[in-house]
């Protein structure tokens, strides 16, 4: 990313400014716990082997819960660990009262059944908001928890008041995880929502004749600056999914991230866009937070 120009500067999403504006507010919401006696929310965390990026994330969850005073706890596991072992700490924590969150760091090691591991942790307990249960109430636009990563980008439309209403959003990538649920998010009768949504993927024919219609574009395909600057119209708003480890010896940890978007090439024609870091990537940790606040207080299974 180049140095950004007072123009281009003015048209960043900030996520950390966001995030923490969520996070200030859970944290009264602890105080006001504590105040009256009551249970303080409890996340509670399961980190397989030492891939750095995870590191990155569970440290940063973990430093968020301390900041706002949730309590929090992290179980490690070496590459080698079993799926039965695994799933037998999974259900420790199912039946421990006392945590009200749990996520599973994701990637796992490959001789691991991830659907089955995540599929194994309680629903009510699913902060992430991967579990099918939570999926399927997402769908069918019952209360449920929202999972992390769609939460903070309606929070961040929301926040920078973009109007969807009747926008074009198109979406690329459609993972369970983030893809598929943004789209039923923007396209729900709701602010931010009631967009018209197209959801992209890798064997969409035309791409680039698709995306130059679109009035919202959110990329979420994992594929380092996909996006160039003549796939986007004036004027689009842009929110980066990509966080991608690329090799930079230039630097000091000798790799940097990278969106879905080529930033250089985009920026100038956006009217909001989202850098990498510091745009979406914060706002996981908040929807994570806020999901295990809403657990604590038995918001959404009462």
């Amino acid at each position: 990313m180049k140095e950004l120009t007072e123009e281009i500067a003015a048209k960043l999403i900030d996520g950390k400014k966001v995030s923490l504006s969520i996070q200030e507010d859970l944290k009264k919401q602890v105080e006001e716990i504590k105040s009256k006696g009551g249970k303080i929310p409890h996340l509670c965390a399961i980190l397989v082997g030492n891939d750095g990026g995870s590191e990155t994330y569970v440290a940063a969850k973990i430093k968020a819960c301390e900041n706002i005073g949730y309590v929090s706890s992290m179980y490690r596991f070496p590459n080698t660990v079993t799926e039965e072992e695994l799933i037998k700490k999974v259900d420790e924590i199912n039946k421990d009262a006392d945590v009200d969150g749990l996520i599973v760091q994701l990637p796992l090691p490959k001789h691991i059944d991830v659907d089955k591991v995540t599929n194994y942790i309680n629903p009510e307990k699913d902060v992430d908001g991967f579990h099918p249960v939570n999926l399927g109430k997402l769908m069918l636009g019952l209360e449920t928890y929202v999972s992390a990563t769609p939460f903070g980008i309606m929070q961040l439309l929301k926040y920078y008041n973009v109007d969807t209403v009747g926008k074009h959003c198109v979406v690329i990538g459609r993972s369970n995880i983030v893809g598929t649920p943004v789209s039923v998010l923007m396209s729900r009768n709701t602010n931010p929502g009631n967009a018209t949504v197209t959801l992209c993927h890798s064997k969409t024919k035309n791409l680039k004749e698709i995306t130059l219609q679109a009035d919202i574009i959110i990329a979420a395909l994992g594929i380092p600056e996909f996006l160039k600057g003549d796939m986007v119209k004036e004027g689009a708003v842009i929110i980066d999914v990509g966080t991608t480890r690329v090799d930079a010896p230039d630097t000091k940890s000798g790799w940097r991230l990278k969106g879905d978007v080529d930033f250089n090439e985009v920026a100038p024609k956006a009217s909001f866009i989202t850098p990498v870091p510091g745009g979406v990537g914060p706002m996981t940790i908040a929807g994570l937070l806020a999901n295990t606040m809403k657990s604590a207080k038995k918001e959404i299974y009462k």
